[in-house]
């Protein structure tokens, strides 16, 4: 059996101003250079515990993605994941990267490949974790709430918070602890986390991954599909899609993982990633 780590303190203390806001960030450890982009409703707290076995082998760069966790997304902005994408690209120039190896999560896969495939960003090779990029990859419950998003945007807060919390436990595929829910939860605390999560959520759009999954095909670089085996969000299935659309793309599954395989098992996530770029150095 194995035992969840424990929570490990997590803040982002370096600020990067972007185009459409203000992007919080990390750098963590040595070596070539592994950027972690995370998805949706997550921030940069999901990789906490997997940073540390990767930053042994590597200089890891973390950052929340424009509207979640610590970073600002400008008055007007939209938190697309065309946008993140442009901000991907930017962190990388700002942080003098001339070919990191990438890693997305959730949408955070299609944040990774549209900045490699359309903002034309070099990478040393790319991991995808239970990523949303061939559709349909929308979750019923975001369907719905991007029908009623204005109910969703005005109902009480606490209300609010009780049908995220129960949606968020989801996630994982053994128990969320209660500190470890409501780290992923304080971002959207309040009516004002209410109305960016509501934004975040219309902002997600299969439109923006529709140019990545054209590309696809184009992709020459190692490619990783890692997937929870028990994922209630986007099942193997989808993971199986992706690989077959990758010429050369990698799969593995990790047992004992739901959606968030980070939260279940850092340490097998981090494992695969350090034994398939270590594998793949240019």
């Amino acid at each position: 059996m194995t035992t969840r780590p424990q929570a490990v303190p997590w803040k982002l203390y370096q600020r990067v101003p972007v185009a459409a806001g203000e992007a919080a960030t990390g750098v963590f450890g040595e070596g070539p250079p592994v950027v972690l982009v995370h998805g949706t409703p997550a921030s940069s707290y999901l990789w906490r515990n997997a940073v540390p076995t990767l930053a042994r082998h590597h200089t890891v760069y973390v950052w929340d993605l424009l509207g979640f966790g610590q970073s600002r997304i400008a008055p007007g902005a939209v938190p697309s994941i065309a946008q993140q994408a442009t901000t991907l690209a930017e962190l990388v120039a700002h942080w003098g990267l001339t070919e990191p190896s990438l890693v997305g999560h959730d949408i955070g896969g299609g944040v990774v490949l549209r900045a490699h495939l359309v903002e034309q960003v070099p990478a040393a090779g790319i991991a995808l974790l239970d990523a949303a990029v061939i559709g349909p990859w929308n979750t019923p419950f975001t369907e719905h709430q991007q029908r009623y998003a204005e109910a969703y945007r005005t109902m009480p807060p606490d209300v609010f918070a009780d049908i995220i919390t129960a949606r968020l436990r989801t996630a994982t595929y053994r128990p969320m602890t209660d500190a470890g829910t409501a780290a992923y939860l304080a971002p959207w605390a309040g009516a004002e986390g209410q109305k960016r999560w509501i934004d975040q959520v219309c902002a997600v759009s299969f439109n923006d991954t529709q140019d990545v999954v054209a590309r696809l095909d184009r992709i020459t670089v190692p490619t990783l599909v890692l997937w929870g085996q028990e994922d209630q969000w986007l099942p193997l299935s989808v993971g199986d899609r992706l690989v077959a659309a990758i010429p050369g793309a990698q799969s593995a599954t990790i047992r004992g993982a739901g959606h968030f395989l980070t939260e279940d098992q850092p340490q097998a996530a981090a494992d695969a990633l350090v034994d398939f770029f270590g594998r793949h150095q240019p």
